[in-house]
């Protein structure tokens, strides 16, 4: 076994060939250097700085220009985003929704908000996201079809809908979810969050779903401040997730009259204003990000321990987050890493805890999750902020 000074040694020098000694790098942060100023100046000239606006409209308008999809429905954050996709996807009450055991826990959390309960599943090794081989194994072990869907065996629950996220900006097998999806009646809800810019065999993530959702938090690819977009390719769809997400307002001149239970989920002019102008780059940052992807692969090539995550063979990944893989003999040395990664200034953190592991969803079904087990042990963000790959 290589050396932990060795090994620690050999791993900031290559970093350093990415990462110029002298400054501290945050894991990420974002990059204004187009209109930004302009269009928030705008905003607060006109006053128009709330929940409508010309920049909304817009927004709403090259967002679905780029991924490619008919509708897209900016809302305030991706969390908000999540939710509205299940209540469109006609999840119910004590519902089961199969969501990866390795995620952020907004994921989860949207389904609770639902009173449906999450049943977390499996990740693949080559995505970091579900794996659908393994989901269908289990799948033909505890479900049993019926004329309205898919049953938990054990639990007498349905099973409503699986929700796949795109860890890191790195796509699922989209073609293998979507024929589990079929073979056992769920509703296929994409989480991408963290994959504006990647694609799947040539086509952007969030059009492969009924329904998905995106977010534009503060550390992500491109920012509205904090902000979300629900994504689909059905028009009447994206319609009702514009109705839902203001307040399910009927129209009209000065009637207060609202026709179903709403939200007050719309993205403000503003955070808009600041989205426009991050959306003129966006092209210009997933270059950028990787650039600086490919800069990590080569430095890290070669060093002991280690080994930098690449994208999927099928998939055009954003590579919002870098990442690395402890091997498995010095798994239990990532905390140490951590630590000397930091106090040498490179801003890094390991993946999210797996979500079963968390006090309020110990209780909730699941199946045997070894990969995302092993994963959760090994791996490691390094710093991916745009301007890293100029």
């Amino acid at each position: 076994m290589v050396q932990e000074s060795l090994n620690m040694e050999k791993l900031l020098c290559a970093l350093r060939k990415v990462l110029p000694e002298g400054e501290s790098y945050p894991l990420h942060e974002p990059l204004f250097c187009g209109n930004e100023n302009k269009y928030v100046q705008e905003c607060i000239d006109t006053a128009w700085v709330s929940s409508v606006g010309k920049f909304v409209d817009r927004f709403e308008a090259d967002l679905a220009a780029y991924t490619g999809v008919k509708r897209a429905v900016a809302v305030v954050n991706g969390t908000a985003a999540l939710h509205v996709c299940l209540i469109l996807s006609n999840v119910q009450p004590n519902d089961e929704v199969l969501v990866p055991a390795l995620t952020f826990i907004a994921t989860a959390n949207a389904v609770t908000y639902c009173h449906a309960i999450p049943h977390f599943v499996d990740s693949a090794y080559d995505t970091l996201g579900i794996d659908p081989d393994a989901i269908e194994a289990y799948l033909s072990e505890i479900g049993d079809l019926r004329a309205d869907g898919c049953y938990n065996k054990k639990t007498g629950r349905r099973i409503r809908a699986v929700v796949p996220m795109h860890a890191f900006g790195h796509p699922v097998d989209m073609d293998k979810m979507i024929a589990v999806c079929e073979k056992y009646q769920l509703a296929l809800i994409e989480d991408a969050a963290e994959s504006i810019g990647s694609l799947y065999k040539g086509r952007h993530t969030g059009n492969f779903g009924q329904i998905s959702a995106m977010s534009f938090n503060g550390n992500k690819t491109i920012t509205t401040g904090g902000g979300g977009a629900v994504l689909t390719n059905d028009e009447e769809l994206g319609k009702l997730a514009k109705h839902i997400t203001t307040q399910a307002k009927i129209p009209h001149r000065w009637a207060y009259a609202h026709d179903r239970i709403g939200y007050n989920y719309r993205m403000p002019n503003i955070n808009a204003g600041l989205g426009c102008a991050q959306l003129e780059k966006l092209l210009e940052y997933v270059e950028k990000k990787r650039r600086l992807a490919e800069k990590y692969r080569k430095a890290l090539d070669g060093v002991p321990g280690v080994r930098f995550f690449v994208e999927p063979e099928f998939a055009k990944s954003n590579y919002w987050l870098n990442a690395i893989l402890l091997d498995e003999g010095v798994a239990n040395k990532r905390d140490h890493v951590l630590e000397t990664l930091n106090d040498a200034g490179v801003g890094s953190r390991p993946i999210w805890e797996l979500m079963y592991t968390m006090p309020m969803f110990t209780d909730c079904p699941r199946m045997d999750c070894k990969v995302a087990e092993d994963i959760g042990k090994r791996l490691i963000n390094l710093p991916s902020s745009v301007r890293l790959g100029e």
